[in-house]
């Protein structure tokens, strides 16, 4: 298909499917040939999250993840990508300091990197104000509350959020909230589903979960966790739909054998040159 022809994912797309209870796929990608592989799949949303600090660059949380960091990998994913809306996640301290260092570092994603939108995590007075002066600035905002990975240093852990009725509470208020301030979707991270269906009938955005079961209007999953890149620890809601790690180890150490063995390369995996031939072999009979 041309191009042209191919007619990207906008932001109303994406709230009118809540509208037709259409569900919302969405997906992590980290770099060009993913974007790609993600963007042909049919995904509506890629998310260029700041868990590449922990899947790409080995860190053990999402804390030590820059905005340089995040600029460089969505240029990636942007370049690779004709139809998915692609969303930059702020990462930690990139929008905290001051709504005038918000607005800069988020126009950045827009700008320099070709995202569409950015996605901040939290709810905060200070952050419902920070969403509202992005909207003046005409970036659209995409919300994130239940497990906030950024938070991890002041709740000690990564684990399921609102499972009693005061935190359940907050987080019904903090999706209000949000909505009110003009995000156009909310990521629910690991909540109970009972609580997700509550949040996903109270309010007129779309939700898209992670751990937070089937009744959010869409879904989203790490890459390498769905496709089984990464073989480390999973969460419970994640399934893994291909073992990519297993089929490129098997794949790459039969490719040691053959080296180590002298069955690769071999001709038809090589170039030829009648000129050089000759040239050798002339001389070769002349000695």
């Amino acid at each position: 298909m041309s191009e042209n022809l191919i007619q990207r994912v906008i932001i109303p797309d994406i709230l009118k499917k809540k509208e037709k209870k259409e569900k919302i796929v969405a997906l992590t990608a980290y770099d060009f040939p993913t974007a790609k592989i993600v963007d042909q799949a049919g995904v509506d949303i890629i998310l260029v999250g700041d868990s590449l600090g922990m899947v790409v660059l080995g860190h053990k949380d999402t804390i030590p993840v820059t905005m340089n960091d995040m600029i460089h990998h969505t240029k990636a994913v942007t370049r690779g990508v004709q139809r998915a809306l692609v969303v930059g996640d702020m990462p930690y301290m990139s929008f905290q300091v001051s709504q005038k260092e918000a607005v800069k570092n988020a126009s950045r994603f827009i700008k320099e990197a070709g995202a569409r939108a950015v996605k901040i995590e939290g709810a905060t007075p200070y952050r419902l104000e920070t969403i509202k002066a992005l909207k003046e600035a005409e970036i659209p905002v995409m919300g994130h509350v239940g497990l906030t990975p950024q938070s991890i240093n002041q709740i000690g852990s990564f684990k399921v959020r609102g499972k009693n009725k005061e935190e359940a509470q907050k987080i019904i208020e903090e999706a209000l909230k949000l909505e009110h301030a003009g995000v156009f979707s909310i990521i629910l991270e690991c909540i109970p589903l009972e609580l997700a269906e509550v949040i996903t009938h109270r309010i007129k955005i779309p939700t898209i979960g992670i751990g937070a079961g089937p009744f959010c209007d869409g879904q989203i999953l790490v890459f390498h966790d769905l496709s089984g890149y990464s073989n480390g620890y999973l969460p419970k809601y994640v399934k893994k739909y291909v073992d990519a790690n297993k089929i490129l180890i098997d794949g790459i150490s039969q490719y040691v054998k053959e080296v180590k063995s002298d069955q690769f390369p071999l001709d038809k995996h090589s170039y030829h040159s009648k000129e050089i031939e000759k040239l050798f072999y002339s001389k070769k009979q002349q000695k």
